[in-house]
């Protein structure tokens, strides 16, 4: 593959400096992600990104509003699709050929646990959330083993295995304790401690509102019996 005249499938040399193809793809795949993150973001804070929070919210109130809901979903899977094409792309030239064996079920509960670990709707949380989920099995690759001997004498879960077994725990603390995530997206609305101060306002105004109603409810009835008692 070449870009801007520089073949990544061969090493490049710059005077005594001689860096890998390995190296020129991790920068490539680098500066991709980096790219992709940050017209991510732009997009969340763009006119387009507030109509697909508001979907997310609300689509009745949304479409209420004037918002295309329809335009915007289907925007929203095409971007989608070209973000997952371009890292497709990417990957096949990588490694050079691409079959079925690549794109294991494994994948794509990697990729829903890095959101729904790391927080929906929120980029930061799902870039937290991709890097804790490869840097954990990376990390049990080196640790397992060593500190299973240690304690046991012996080797009594396999790396591989104990993957999997935190991966379901991860997820069933995240659902029980934090469902938004481990960073989530900062609330839009009126936050907990506004609503039940709010609250008390109106229910303070209430009560002033319903004492004035009573008020002149009593002062009716009382000039209508000091006139019942003049006429009589």
């Amino acid at each position: 593959m070449r870009i801007a005249g520089i073949d990544f499938s061969k090493a490049i040399e710059l005077g005594d400096l001689r860096i890998p193809s390995v190296t020129l793809y991790y920068y490539l795949f680098l500066a991709l992600a980096i790219a992709v993150v940050l017209v991510s973001i732009r997009l969340q804070d763009s006119r387009i990104g507030r109509a697909r929070m508001a979907i997310r919210e609300d689509e009745i109130a949304a479409k209420a509003m004037g918002i295309n809901t329809r335009n915007v979903k289907l925007l929203a899977f095409a971007m989608g699709a070209s973000f997952g094409g371009v890292s497709g792309a990417m990957f096949a030239s990588f490694q050079g050929f691409v079959s079925p064996e690549s794109f294991v079920l494994m994948e794509s509960i990697v990729i829903v646990a890095m959101v729904v670990l790391g927080g929906m709707g929120h980029v930061p949380g799902v870039v937290l959330g991709a890097v804790l989920l490869y840097a954990i099995p990376e990390t049990l690759r080196e640790v397992a083993r060593p500190v299973q001997l240690a304690l046991f004498g012996t080797e009594l879960v396999a790396p591989e295995a104990l993957r999997m077994l935190l991966f379901g725990l991860s997820l069933v603390l995240i659902m029980l304790y934090r469902p938004t995530g481990l960073w989530p997206a900062p609330s839009h609305g009126i936050n907990p401690a506004q609503r039940r101060s709010a609250t008390g306002a109106g229910a303070a105004d209430a009560g002033v509102a319903g004492a004035g109603v009573a008020g002149v409810g009593a002062a009716t009835e009382g000039a209508a019996a000091d006139a019942a008692a003049g006429r009589s």
